[in-house]
């Protein structure tokens, strides 16, 4: 792979390069404190520290935060007054100290080993961001059966960071393991994008010549949302920044981003088939998403052996029409749909 010169310098790292932890926090008092744990309990040989940037919040988060940092002095806090994913990551990369960015979620919970393996990774393969596995896993019945949707092809289509697969270069990965020099040479994240920020990013890595590399073994444990009503926000906000993304960058397209927004068009001309009184064509965009709607239900009611997966019938169409209709969806999003 062809590496550009803004982003070669960084292959030249000590065995243990000094890693910073950065995570944005946003309203997160009942899991804000397990993966700030998850972080700093990693067995990781070269200095590690985090940095936390609160956005303001309705409940406890800031102060759980600032409580964990005056017991341990690795934890840094700023502040994040624009309350948006990616200004609170560049505020705490701003602050950083270390020559690799491990960015983490207030929703996730690194597992034993990560940054160790992933700055291994980083290493050994000369990428510029290493990702892995966004491991849901739920608690109750609904919440079992969002993690299950999130894990399916049929749910998410075919990328590696939700469904798992071989190592090697991808378009993207969840969360990411950077290095420092690669963001700065490209600007950092993206703080007009309330989300999708992170596949954006790694779509101008890619273009400077950076590899962004897929590492199986990496498994961050994720709690998705545990209703279907904040599920279809969650998508339906996904869709809207999605659009922005790809008519910003066209070359970032990828077919499993088009399917959503092309099964509402289909459900929409069926309708006007059916009103016309054409019902066998009508039926045929309906009934081939009944059919393997089914049959994915099935697919992962087997593997998981779970009752929970019953509910993926209401779990996949909440989370296609959301993320097709928010796609669709005319008008520019700002921050306040977030």
């Amino acid at each position: 792979m062809q590496v550009s010169s803004s982003l070669m310098s960084a292959a030249a790292q000590d065995d243990s390069p000094t890693v910073t932890a950065v995570m944005p926090a946003r309203n997160e008092e009942h899991a804000i404190a397990a993966a700030i744990d998850s972080t700093l309990a990693q067995d990781y040989d070269g200095p590690l520290d985090m940095v936390v940037a609160v956005a303001p919040s309705d409940d406890r988060t800031l102060k759980i935060v600032t409580e964990l940092a005056a017991r341990d002095d690795r934890v840094t806090v700023v502040d994040n007054p624009a309350s948006i994913t990616p200004a609170g990551l560049n505020a705490a990369i701003a602050v950083a100290t270390g020559e690799v960015i491990v960015r983490c979620d207030a929703h996730s919970e690194l597992p034993e080993g990560y940054v160790t393996g992933a700055v291994g990774t980083l290493q050994s393969t000369g990428a510029v961001n290493v990702g892995g596995v966004q491991h849901a896993v739920g608690i109750g019945p609904m919440q079992r059966a969002i993690a299950a949707a999130m894990s399916s092809p049929f749910g998410v289509g075919d990328a590696r960071f939700h469904i798992g697969g071989e190592a090697g270069f991808v378009d993207t990965v969840y969360l990411g393991v950077f290095r420092r020099s690669a963001l700065e040479a490209i600007g950092g994240f993206d703080e007009t994008l309330v989300r999708n920020q992170d596949y954006e990013l790694n779509y101008r890595l890619r273009k400077e010549g950076g590899g962004v590399y897929f590492d199986p073994s990496l498994r961050v444990t994720y709690r998705p949302r545990s209703t279907l009503r904040r599920l279809w926000r969650q998508y339906f906000e996904y869709g809207r920044w999605k659009r922005v993304v790809v008519r910003r960058h066209p070359g970032s397209t990828r077919w499993r981003q088009l399917v959503a927004p092309v099964f509402v068009v289909g459900l929409g001309l069926s309708g006007i088939a059916a009103v016309a009184g054409y019902g066998r064509i009508a039926a045929v965009v309906p009934g081939a998403y009944v059919v393997a709607m089914v049959a994915a239900t099935a697919v992962e009611g087997a593997k998981r052996k779970d009752s929970a997966t019953l509910l993926l019938p209401f779990v996949f169409p909440t989370m296609h029409l959301s993320w097709g209709l928010g796609f669709l969806t005319p008008g520019h999003p700002s921050s306040s749909d977030a």
